[in-house]
C-alpha cells in the first residue's frame, strides 16, 4: 500500500525521538563508555531494532493480519521475533562481556538472564511501536478512502439527479412548444429561442458546483418568460428580489422545480391571485418562497420528479443547512426554502 506524506512524517517523528533518547543516554552516562560499546549498542543493535520494527511493519502485519487473517500465527511470530532478536543481542554481548555486560553508568555487571530480559523488553517496545504506527496509518488511510468514496458517491448521485432534472424540464417545455406549434401561434419561434437560451445555461453554465445567484435568477426569469408565451390570456407572476443577489452562490438548478411546480399544478392566469415568487439573500441566508393558487381541476397531486429530486439534492449538498417547508392547503400551495449559504 502506497503511503503518503503523513506516514513519512509519523515515521520521522518516531525515529527522531529514539535518536534523541539515545543521545541523552550517552551524554548523561559518565562511566562505562567505550567506542566498541557505543558502536555495538547504537550501530549493530540499532540496525537490529530497525529491522525488527520494519519486518513487523512491512511483512508480518500486512501478510498475517491484513491478507491472511492468521491472528494466532501472528501472535506466535510476534513473540518469536522478540525472542530471536533478544537472543542475537545477548550472544553478541556475551562475546564482548567487558563492554556489553556492564550496567551503563554503574559499577555492576549483568548476568545473562537479566541482559536477555532487558533486550526482550526493548524488542517488545519496537514491535508494539511498529503495530501502533502501522494501525494508525492504516486507520487514517481507510478513513481517507471512505471519505473519497462517499464524496464520489455523492457526486454520482448528484449527477444522476441532475440528469433526471434536465430531461424532465425539457419534456415539459417541448410539450408547451408543441401546443403552440399545433395552434400555429406566432409565439412558437420566440419560445424555441427562449428554450435554447435556457438549455445553454443548463448544459454549459451549470456544470460547476456553484453558480452566482444572479445567474440562477436570470435562468428562473427566462423560464417564466418561456412559460408566459404559451398562455393566450396572460400569466401573472410576481417575482420579488431583495438583498445581495449578485454576491451569493448557490448550487445550480436548485430553485427551478418549485417554480415549475407552480406552473404545472397551479393557477397562473388569475390577475387577482398571481404566483408570488420571493427571493431574499444576505451574507448567510437565502430565503426563497413560491405561493400559488391551486388548480382544482388538476387532480395530478404528485410532485413528479422535480420536488422529490430537489429535496434529495438539498440533503446531499446542504446537509443540516437548509429548511424546507411545504404547505398544501385547500386553496393554495406554498413552498418555503431557507438555505445557509
Amino acid at each position: 500500500m502506497k503511503e503518503g506524506k503523513g506516514a513519512l512524517i509519523l515515521h520521522s517523528i518516531f525515529w527522531a525521538t529514539i535518536v534523541i533518547i539515545a543521545v541523552v543516554i550517552v551524554i548523561t552516562t559518565s562511566s562505562g563508555i567505550t567506542l566498541k560499546r557505543e558502536f555495538i549498542s547504537f550501530g549493530v543493535f540499532g540496525i537490529l531494532n530497525i529491522s525488527l520494527f520494519y519486518i513487523n511493519y512491512i511483512f508480518l502485519i500486512p501478510e498475517l493480519i491484513k491478507r491472511r487473517k492468521k491472528y494466532w500465527l501472528y501472535v506466535f511470530a510476534f513473540f518469536l521475533m522478540i525472542a530471536v532478536f533478544a537472543l542475537i543481542k545477548t550472544v553478541i554481548a556475551v562475546l564482548y562481556p567487558a563492554d556489553m555486560m556492564m550496567v551503563r553508568g554503574k559499577a555492576a555487571e549483568y548476568n545473562v538472564n537479566e541482559y536477555y530480559a532487558g533486550k526482550a523488553f526493548v524488542g517488545g517496545f519496537f514491535m508494539i511501536s511498529s503495530c501502533i504506527i502501522r494501525f494508525t496509518i492504516d486507520w487514517f488511510a481507510s478513513e481517507r478512502i471512505q471519505r473519497n468514496l462517499e464524496s464520489e458517491r455523492r457526486e454520482m448521485e448528484l449527477q444522476f439527479l441532475k440528469s433526471q432534472l434536465n430531461p424532465h424540464f425539457l419534456f415539459n417545455s417541448l410539450n408547451n412548444i408543441y401546443s403552440l406549434a399545433y395552434q400555429k401561434s406566432d409565439k412558437t419561434a420566440d419560445a424555441i429561442m427562449k428554450l435554447s437560451e435556457i438549455m445553454r445555461y443548463m448544459i454549459y453554465e451549470s456544470n460547476t458546483p456553484t453558480v452566482a445567484l444572479s445567474k440562477e435568477v436570470d435562468y428562473l426569469t427566462s423560464y417564466i418568460e418561456l412559460q408566459k408565451i404559451r398562455f393566450k390570456d396572460g400569466a401573472y407572476i410576481e417575482l420579488t428580489l431583495n438583498g445581495e443577489i449578485d454576491n451569493q452562490k448557490i448550487v445550480p438548478l436548485m430553485l427551478i422545480s418549485f417554480v415549475e411546480n407552480a406552473f404545472k399544478h397551479g393557477v397562473v392566469t388569475d390577475p387577482e391571485e398571481p404566483v408570488k415568487i420571493n427571493i431574499i439573500a444576505n451574507q448567510k441566508i437565502l430565503h426563497f418562497s413560491v405561493v400559488n393558487k391551486k388548480n382544482q381541476q388538476n387532480k395530478d397531486a404528485q410532485g413528479g420528479v422535480g420536488l422529490t429530486n430537489v429535496e434529495r439534492r438539498l440533503q446531499l449538498v446542504y446537509p443540516d443547512r437548509y429548511k424546507l417547508n411545504v404547505v398544501n392547503s385547500a386553496t393554495h400551495y406554498t413552498c418555503e426554502l431557507m438555505i445557509d449559504i
